[in-house]
């Protein structure tokens, strides 16, 4: 049940994230040197007013609240800053402007083999993203044999991850994240490389994040399985929330 007398599990207020857009080509660290003292010279010598980049927002003056137990989806076209607002939250992108709070245990599936190492087996993966979310190596090895065989990656869990398909990746990054406990669950379209059967095993695990009151933030162009899990969607366009429902 939502409660929305508690403080949100996620709270976004006038969140931006800015990129700068440089209209010059470079090639080398060096010619971006030599660009960057010529054009100090020019401007200190009062004959350059013309910026050398544009800036370009990602997201702009986005507003968000998701209380604890809620499962809100984040929809609209591709570039619209879905997963940007997802990384933010995540933590990988530090805002431009405006506050944001995140209160709970955050487990994020927004790129393939983030947060992987590729040259680390996937068993020697599991007990590194498991250190990184605060697990010791105790707890792990309690939790080890079940992530492996939710994953269904069998002997080729002592394989390196450089040696795995998307599939693969998707399959070891979903069985992690899901099962070190999270209070808060990210989403991307990460699953859309996963097989239909193994999809289907990470929808009924999501309806069990559901029924114990987890948070989550669902990305997808799946319009049903938006549905059947979000309680309310948020549409996103060119970076600002238009509507939600």
């Amino acid at each position: 049940m939502i409660h929305s007398s508690a403080a949100p599990a996620i709270e976004l207020k006038g969140i931006g994230v800015r990129y700068r857009m440089y209209l010059e080509r470079v090639y080398s660290l060096k010619e971006a040197v030599v660009g960057s003292i010529r054009r100090m010279g020019t401007v200190m010598a009062g004959q350059d007013t013309k910026s050398s980049f544009q800036e370009f927002w990602a997201i702009r003056d986005v507003d968000l609240k998701v209380y604890r137990g809620q499962s809100l989806g984040l929809t609209g076209l591709n570039g619209s800053g879905k997963s940007t607002t997802l990384k933010v939250v995540a933590g990988v992108l530090h805002p431009t402007a405006g506050e944001m709070w995140v209160r709970g245990r955050v487990s994020a599936l927004i790129e393939l083999g983030a947060g992987f190492d590729p040259n680390l087996t996937g068993r020697e993966n599991i007990y590194f993203g498991a250190s990184v979310a605060g697990l010791s190596r105790k707890e792990t090895n309690l939790r080890i044999d079940r992530i492996i065989d939710f994953s269904e990656l069998g002997d080729f869990i002592d394989v390196p991850i450089r040696n795995y398909s998307s599939g693969m990746q998707a399959r070891l990054g979903f069985s992690l994240a899901t099962d070190i406990d999270p209070d808060i669950l990210i989403v991307d379209e990460i699953l859309a490389v996963g097989d239909a059967p193994f999809q289907e095993k990470c929808k009924v695990r999501m309806a069990e994040f559901k029924k114990h009151n987890k948070t989550i933030l669902f990305v997808s162009h799946d319009a049903e399985a938006v549905e059947t899990f979000c309680d309310s969607t948020i549409f996103l366009d060119h970076g600002k929330i238009t509507h939600s429902s």
